[in-house]
Order: structure tokens, then C-alpha cells, then sequence
């Protein structure tokens, strides 16, 4: 097992736990929680807040949703938990979710519990471990693509989850809950947001069969293998995972990716290492997805537009915490340059007249 000092911070001050208050709730409930505890936390991601509860022999993973205000449906730790507590059963990059604890005085805010996997987070940069291997870009890519075709065929009425979500009228919901989100969220009014709203509702693809959606498939949301940048070790992040349209998830994956050509402030929102070659185009990846889950892909670009719209309004939201004084990460600060520039790649985007990488 890594050691806990590898990839974990100090708890951030503004974002500290009762670690004595949550020890003496979860030492007799979860397997080895009635030895000492330590906590260090996550310290990547822009979101909800991950912690590692060490134990000494058994390490777990605490899930919580950010501080001040939040919107429920972002950040909900009941339906992580649901998701996480089966869906192992038949995705193994699934952790397994262990406890539900909704009671906001043990640390202020609702919470879960999950099993600790090890490997390595690709976040803006190569890690050292790769180094040697001229195609790690390439492997990690591959495997990105095909474990979320492959998360796209789970029998999700199987393992209980029918009920997750409404698949009809996903993509509808999703064009005006943004935009609801967005209107509550945003500092400025954006011209170009009204734009691509219009836009979208305008284009809607054909509805396609329904699979389980995660809802923030990224790069930087998978662990791989330390040895191995072909092998997934664990997908992370699910409070959002819903039933809906399948190419949403690829539409968003396009969205967090880069290519060199990209404009700095695509690199800038990339959570990939940028400037490498080596890594797939976006159209290679949606080929591959094509190829591994023989579905129709010839609307990716709508689907890449509706993910960079969704993404203005996620740092529109992440921006009016900051400016609110609800978080004091320093990282956030940019965000309100970025806003205007991603709503108009949203626009040029829209506007092209076939997907092109």
C-alpha cells in the first residue's frame, strides 16, 4: 500500500474534520475503525472534498460535499453511495461504498464511506512513473475510453438501480437544468450562453437507448495501475451518476480534453498533461468509443457543446462560492477570466459544420 503522504495533503484549514467526534462514530462500524485515526485529505479536485481515514492496518475514503451552500443534486452523497454500494458487483473499477452517514453534526455535512484504492491520479502532468514508457499517453487513453464503453453495457436494472434516474427527456433536462444553474449562479450576464441554450435546444439528437451516465468522466477521475498505464485500477466521482443518453459522458470527456493546438484557456480547463503529442486527438477517442460500444456517434458535436456549456456553469458555480467567501482556495480566483472565453468556445463549437478534433 502507498503511503498516505504520497498523494494527500494536510486538511486544508477552512476544510478541517472533528477527527475525534468522527473516530468515536464510525469505531464500530466499519472493520479496523476502532484503532487510532488519522486524516489527511485530497488535495486535487475542485468539488466535493475527499479525505483519507487512516487507521493504521485498514485505510478508508471519506466523501463530503464542498463548503457553504450547494446544489443537492451536484453533490449527493445518498446516490454516490447507492451507486458505489453494487455497482462493484459489476464494474470492478467501481470502489466499494461501506457506510451512509446523513447526520450533519458528526462533521457538518452528510457523508460516505469507501474503500481506499492505490495507483496514480494523471492530473496536468506525466507522473515520473511513466517516464520510460514512450506510449504510457497512448495505453491510459485506450483504457479510458474502453472502460467507459464498457461502464455503458452494465445491467443497471440487475443491480437495482432502474430507479437511479428518468432517461426520458435526459438531455432536455440536462440543456435547461444548466441553464437554471447558470442564472443562479453567474456574476455577470453572458450573451453567449443565451446563444448556446438556444442552440442546444434547437438540436437535440435522436434519443438513444438509455445506460447509466456518470456524469464527469475525465482523465483525472481514474486511477491507473502504478506499473501499468493501460490498467484502471478505479473510477472515482460518482454523486451524479444517473440513467440518460451514454454520449453525454463522452461529449463531457471531450470537453476535459486537450490537444497542443488547443487555445491556452482550452489548456488551461484541460485535466490532462497538455502539450504531449503522444495523447489521442478528441476525434481518435470518439472513434474508439465507436468502435468499442458499436454506438452512433455522428451527433458528438452537440454533445461536446452541451459539455463545455455545462462546464461554464460548474465554474460559474465553483467562481461564486470563491467570491462569496464559502472557499478560500486560492485556485478559484481565475475562474471568473475563464468563464466569458469557455461560453465562447461553447459558440464555435455550436457553429462548426461537422465534429472536428
Amino acid at each position: 500500500m502507498t503511503s498516505p503522504q504520497i498523494d494527500t495533503i494536510a486538511m486544508r484549514a477552512d476544510e478541517q474534520l472533528d477527527e475525534a467526534r468522527l473516530a468515536d462514530y464510525l469505531g464500530d462500524k466499519l472493520q479496523g475503525a476502532d484503532h487510532p485515526l488519522t486524516v489527511r485529505q485530497f488535495g486535487g479536485g475542485a468539488a466535493n472534498l475527499t479525505y483519507l481515514l487512516d487507521f493504521g492496518a485498514q485505510q478508508y475514503v471519506l466523501r463530503r460535499p464542498p463548503l457553504g451552500p450547494v446544489a443537492p443534486s451536484a453533490h449527493d452523497m445518498a446516490r454516490e453511495y447507492r451507486v458505489l454500494s453494487v455497482l462493484h458487483q459489476a464494474f470492478a473499477y467501481a470502489p466499494r461504498a461501506y457506510l451512509l452517514c446523513e447526520d450533519n453534526t458528526i462533521i457538518g455535512a452528510p457523508f460516505f464511506i469507501m474503500e481506499r484504492r492505490s495507483g496514480l491520479v494523471v492530473r496536468r502532468s506525466l507522473p515520473v512513473e511513466y517516464a520510460a514508457i514512450s506510449d504510457a499517453p497512448q495505453q491510459m487513453s485506450l483504457a479510458l475510453v474502453d472502460a467507459l464503453a464498457d461502464f455503458h453495457s452494465v445491467d443497471y436494472e440487475a443491480l437495482g438501480l432502474g430507479t437511479l434516474g428518468k432517461p426520458d427527456g435526459f438531455i432536455e433536462r440536462q440543456i435547461e437544468g444548466w441553464y437554471g444553474r447558470w442564472n443562479k449562479a453567474k456574476v455577470d450576464d453572458l450573451a453567449d450562453m443565451d446563444t448556446v441554450y438556444q442552440w442546444l435546444k434547437a438540436h437535440l439528437p435522436p434519443t438513444s437507448a438509455p445506460t447509466l451516465v456518470h456524469n464527469d468522466y475525465k482523465l483525472d477521475n481514474v486511477m491507473l495501475a502504478y506499473d501499468n498505464p493501460a490498467q484502471l485500477v478505479a473510477i472515482f466521482d460518482w454523486d451524479m451518476c444517473t440513467l440518460g443518453d451514454p454520449l453525454a459522458d463522452l461529449g463531457a470527456l471531450l470537453t476535459y480534453w486537450t490537444e497542443p493546438t488547443d487555445a491556452p484557456y482550452l489548456q488551461m480547463t484541460a485535466m490532462m498533461p497538455v502539450g504531449d503529442s503522444r495523447f489521442p486527438t478528441r476525434a481518435e477517442l470518439v472513434q474508439r468509443y465507436a468502435q468499442r460500444s458499436g454506438r452512433d456517434v455522428s451527433h458528438i458535436r452537440f454533445y461536446h457543446t452541451l459539455g463545455i456549456y455545462r462546464l461554464v456553469v460548474i465554474c460559474a458555480q465553483i467562481y461564486i462560492r470563491y467570491k462569496r467567501g464559502q472557499t478560500q482556495d486560492q485556485r478559484f480566483e481565475s475562474f471568473g477570466m475563464m468563464i466569458p472565453l469557455l461560453a465562447q468556445a461553447a459558440v464555435e463549437i455550436a457553429n462548426r459544420s461537422s465534429f472536428t478534433a
